[in-house]
């Protein structure tokens, strides 16, 4: 794989900007990096998303260690700048830990409607070069580029391409890994990472496998990863060169199959251009364990419309409403329920989020640290047929909740909350009001 790392100018912290190029010029650098033939799917990240959109704002932030997340004890890291993580942070840490690693830190609260926001922008980048596009959040995607190749030149010119129209456009950098598959591809681009652009030839997927753990394969949690370690397999070559039949006996027929085949770099599945949400939801740590039950009810208000306007947002309706509860010992208990026909209301997500937390078979001591709330079995709120209750008005809930979400595109989320989740009210709410919101009920000060 001679080449197919960039030279250390080429990669830099986040936020470095890189030279210009005359807008429409085809790019064609004299030595692209590394050979690219057949090698047609890229993976692109963003380095260090929330922190590196953050640091566009505040330049003076750059080079320092940067983390964004909400400053209470109970809440977890979101994204850290390469500065921080040279301390040992990491996303999802919890951020007492975070501090404590690294207490000159700067912590900033997340802003999320941004990050969507450039979102956006940044995959239009990747539409104008090709519509074979598999967002997997909002960060990084796949691309097949095989019908661009014409267009625009070699995978890695194309890579390089979408890596300097990002820096140019949003001021933030990206990686970009290229490989024949989608699972070399995606291992490659965190191996470039930060900044960087590495393609790992055809006939050098093998090279590039087998030295690295097997805890690289997709599939290799902690108890898979306990299992292998049984047998003494360490490295993705030492899986490779182990009998079917062999990892079969300590990890399952079918997931002894699927391991077999990443680790000879087998990945069959094509780049999906819309890939259907499995689930949406939202969920809160609590900054102190919580055991009454008004406060309870409230926060699964919150979260059941945050739940109800990402299901609108994203054109689905919902089948399955899931609560989730943590207690204060860790132990987690879910319960869920199938509705008689789809919704994205927030009422109707709010109604049942009560009635599963009221029927969990919890004590009236317990005391939680986390509240979820999450819909599945989605469908298109197109094709769902929403029946109405008896006196129900036709349409008076769901125009009243798109109306919130109008106000709330325009103005901010938050902008509209029911009473309830008003600071300072003290009302008891234990079922969502009989009548829909005509008008705001609270604005933010």
């Amino acid at each position: 794989m001679r080449g197919s790392i960039p030279p250390p100018a080429d990669r830099g912290r986040p936020g470095r900007p890189r030279p210009s190029r005359l807008p429409g010029e085809r790019p064609q650098p004299p030595r692209p990096p590394g050979d690219d033939t057949g090698c047609h799917i890229l993976h692109v990240d963003m380095d260090a998303f929330y922190a590196s959109v953050e640091l566009r704002d505040r330049p003076e932030l750059r080079g320092r260690p940067v983390i964004v997340a909400h400053a209470s004890g109970r809440s977890v890291v979101l994204s850290a700048t390469y500065e921080a993580r040279d301390y040992g942070v990491r996303s999802a840490m919890p951020i007492g830990r975070a501090r404590a690693l690294c207490p000159q830190a700067v912590i900033i609260p997340p802003r999320h409607g941004l990050y969507g926001a450039v979102s956006k922008q940044v995959m239009a980048i990747f539409q104008a070069v090709t519509p074979e596009i598999e967002p997997l959040s909002l960060d990084e995607a796949f691309l097949d580029v095989s019908g661009a190749l014409r267009r625009l030149g070699r995978p890695a010119f194309i890579g390089q391409l979408i890596r300097r129209q990002v820096a140019e456009q949003q001021d933030i950098t990206c990686s970009v890994g290229i490989a024949v598959n989608k699972f070399v591809a995606k291992l490659a681009s965190v191996h470039c990472k930060p900044d960087g652009l590495l393609v790992i030839p055809a006939g050098g997927v093998l090279e590039f496998l087998h030295p690295l753990p097997v805890a690289a394969l997709w599939g290799v949690g902690e108890q898979t990863g306990k299992a292998l370690a049984r047998l003494s397999l360490r490295t993705v070559g030492d899986l490779a060169a182990t009998p079917v039949g062999v990892l079969e006996a300590a990890v399952g027929k079918a997931a002894a199959a699927h391991l077999a085949a990443l680790a000879a770099g087998r990945d069959d599945r094509r780049v999906e251009r819309t890939v259907q949400e499995k689930s949406i939801g939202a969920e809160e740590t609590f900054a102190e364990d919580i055991g009454d039950p008004e406060l309870i009810r409230r926060e699964l208000l919150r979260l059941s419309g945050r739940t109800a306007h990402a299901l609108r947002a994203g054109g689905y309706a919902a089948r399955t409403i899931t609560v989730k509860l943590r207690l204060s010992d860790f132990t987690t208990i879910t319960r869920s329920r199938t509705l008689p026909d789809p919704t994205d209301l927030a009422n109707q997500i709010y109604a049942t989020a009560c009635a599963l937390h009221e029927g969990s078979g919890l004590s009236s001591r317990a005391r939680l640290r986390l509240v979820g709330v999450r819909a599945t079995g989605l469908v298109p709120a197109a094709s769902a047929v929403m029946q109405l209750t008896l006196g129900e008005r036709p349409e008076s809930w769901r125009e009243a909740e798109r109306a919130v979400d109008r106000i709330a595109s325009r103005f901010g989320a938050g902008t509209v909350r029911p009473a309830a989740l008003v600071d300072g009210d003290q009302a008891q709410r234990r079922e969502p009001p009989a009548e829909p919101p005509a008008a705001p009920d609270a604005r933010r000060p």
